[in-house]
């Protein structure tokens, strides 16, 4: 039997080498879920995981040392995510490049979507939808994010949602990680809203927190870290600021009589993270790093 000409030979799907990079500090209640997510079904050779451990006191470096394959575990004793990231990213082999909070789940397949859109060379920087599990949370922290997957932001890509990915030229538009407390909204910053897309078909699953105070603590570290942004990068979070719309969500919000005590959790929400992030920043160098621990149980 003669082989068909090149034109007529079948070949398997492409694959792009990608590395992941997951900062954890005392992650170890949820970082087996996240490693299960990121390295079922790969290739081999396909993924590149590193783990940085920074400043643990508990059993996450273990955990994900048991993984093997292809999870690596590197550490720091300093407790700092941007340092973390840093160390990551000394480790990491390849391009694409994601970054992974360590509560965030996503699939090969997700990994897979978004390292092709950043191969493509169209987008410099892109992230996954944002699913909440919102299974055990109160009414309140229901009602608040039926009101948030209304904004147009959470359309957009890299919103915060504790994941996205950079090209090799897409890295290159910074050093290491500065010392800020929104890495993510820093990264975003660096890009043009068509040089960051929001994948089709890629999803990270996010537990929601149980309790409304959790939400409220949550929102305040994004709101500290936006002020903190402002003041160190004022041009740059300047045009992202004049970008924002929410007139269409408005709209939406008015016109639904059924959506207007959601709209009240949401706005007492903001209004409570706006007075704490307020006093917190009065006091930045006393800071503590805040985080919901309900849905790391």
């Amino acid at each position: 039997m003669h082989a068909p000409p090149p034109s007529e030979e079948i070949s398997g799907p492409v694959t792009i080498p990608f590395s992941v990079i997951v900062p954890a500090y005392n992650e170890e209640s949820v970082i087996a879920r996240c490693l299960e997510a990121l390295t079922s079904g790969a290739l081999p050779g396909e993924v590149d995981v590193v783990v940085a451990c920074n400043g643990c006191r508990d059993a996450t470096a273990r955990v994900a040392s048991s993984f093997g394959g292809p999870v690596r575990v590197v550490e720091t004793a300093e407790a700092s995510k941007t340092a973390a990231l840093n160390l990551g990213d000394d480790a990491a082999l390849h391009f694409p490049r994601f970054y992974v909070d360590a509560d965030v789940m996503i699939d090969v397949e997700s990994l897979r979507r978004m390292a092709r859109a950043l191969a493509d060379g169209d987008a410099l920087a892109v992230s996954p939808r944002m699913r909440m599990d919102l299974d055990g949370a109160s009414w309140a922290v229901r009602a608040f994010y039926r009101v948030w997957e209304l904004l147009p932001y959470t359309r957009e890509g890299m919103i915060g949602v504790g994941s996205y990915g950079l090209s090799e030229e897409g890295r290159r538009r910074f050093g290491e990680f500065p010392r800020v407390i929104a890495d993510d909204g820093f990264v975003r910053l660096q890009f043009r809203a068509g040089e960051r897309v929001s994948v089709p078909g890629a999803a990270g699953r996010v537990v929601a927190p149980k309790r409304l105070d959790d939400r409220i603590r949550i929102k305040t570290r994004s709101r500290l870290g936006g002020y903190e942004l402002r003041s160190r990068y004022p041009e740059l979070t300047a045009a992202e600021q004049r970008g924002k719309s929410y007139g269409a969500a408005l709209r939406t919000v008015a016109l639904r009589p059924h959506l207007w005590p959601h709209a009240l959790v949401y706005l007492a929400v903001n209004l409570a993270s706006r007075r704490r992030a307020a006093a917190q920043l009065a006091r930045r160098d006393d800071y503590v790093w805040e985080r919901d621990d309900s849905s790391r149980t």
